[in-house]
């Protein structure tokens, strides 16, 4: 390709709850490494988004972009099993994998009977990762993880594997900063947030003695353009935003500074209410609509709208802002080669 490959940016396959099926993602990661995309990113849903099938198949046809997920969760596979995973896709990919991980829900994990996430686990797990992935022979490990008499991979191993933590509270953040090479931001968070974010994720950096340049901060942006139907734009924001809201609004209203009673009044909606699941999965367009005049314009702003133009110039702002890199969220490849277009217009 003779363009410039757009490193600062990246994309989700099967943005959202999955589109049409896993099989969809082998056109949309080659046709995100068409377009240039610097990484492409994998979330994990326990139905048919398996994090470790999915970024097998990413790398799989791909040959230039990074592949990263984003996240999976430490504590739903043995140790052992997630580095051999992360070693295999190094490998397979010519060093082009990121094993990123996230907290999770409590009330999820709580339904089913797995304890909830600490920052201190993520930490040691992280500490746990690196060890193995340099050949390692650890005994008696005894760490918020768990106790392991014995972990190992392979003595020969000498593997520079990128680790990456999706962030939300400070804590998180702070722990982003000092131990891993990627932190991913959450969507819908406003410039303030996203500024403030970044300097407790490089004060951290470098009060454990590392460079705050080399740990890239990503900011994840819905990005959803005008030249996409109304009813299709709707889902990709309002409703994405509401589900976000259903989940863990009072950290997101709290993190962004918002007006709880806007939340109290959201969630005592009987629209809202009447939705069974999440709402970016399950309202219809008429329930969306309804929604939409529940939600503030304010609080949707965080996003890349309008023109392909008018995104690109979000997307720029972004990284004014102090972001590193930005995921363009919820949206596939296709609908987003508009705006790459735009984007690419303004390098000259």
């Amino acid at each position: 390709m003779s363009e410039r490959v757009l490193d600062e940016l990246g994309y989700y396959l099967l943005a959202g709850a999955g589109g049409q099926g896993p099989a969809t993602l082998v056109d949309e990661a080659r046709r995100g490494e068409e377009l240039g995309f610097g990484t492409a990113f994998i979330s994990e849903r326990w139905n048919v988004k398996e994090a470790s099938s999915l970024s097998g198949a990413a790398c799989a046809v791909t040959e230039r972009m990074q592949i990263a997920t984003a996240a999976t969760n430490h504590n739903t596979r043995h140790p052992l099993i997630t580095g051999s995973w992360a070693t295999t896709m190094h490998r397979l990919s010519g060093g082009r994998f990121t094993l990123g991980i996230g907290r999770g829900i409590a009330a999820v994990y709580g339904a089913f009977g797995v304890p909830a996430v600490t920052t201190a686990q993520l930490e040691d797990f992280a500490s746990v990762m690196r060890r193995l992935w340099r050949g390692e022979l650890i005994v008696g490990h005894d760490g918020p993880i768990g106790n392991y008499p014995l972990l190992f991979l392979d003595p020969d191993f000498n593997e520079d594997i990128r680790l990456a933590l999706v962030a939300f509270g400070p804590n998180t953040l702070a722990l982003g900063g000092r131990a891993f090479d990627d932190v991913i931001l959450h969507t819908y968070f406003t410039p303030e947030t996203l500024a403030r974010c970044v300097r407790t994720v490089k004060d951290a950096a470098e009060a454990a003695g590392r460079d705050p340049d080399a740990v890239r901060v990503w900011s994840c942006l819905a990005t959803v353009g005008d030249h996409l139907p109304e009813e299709l734009r709707l889902k990709k924001t309002v409703a994405r935003l509401a589900t976000y809201l259903q989940g863990y609004g009072d950290l997101l209203v709290r993190t962004n500074d918002w007006d709880p009673a806007v939340l109290t009044r959201f969630r005592a909606d009987p629209v809202v209410q009447s939705v069974p699941g999440g709402i970016d999965h399950k309202a219809d367009a008429e329930q969306i609509a309804h929604i939409a005049t529940l939600i503030p314009d304010e609080w949707l702003a965080a996003a890349a709208t309008g023109s392909p133009q008018q995104c690109a110039q979000r997307i720029r702002a972004e990284l004014g802002y102090g972001a590193d890199a930005v995921i363009l969220h919820g949206a596939t490849p296709d609908e987003l080669e508009p705006v790459l277009a735009g984007y690419r217009a303004a390098d000259g």
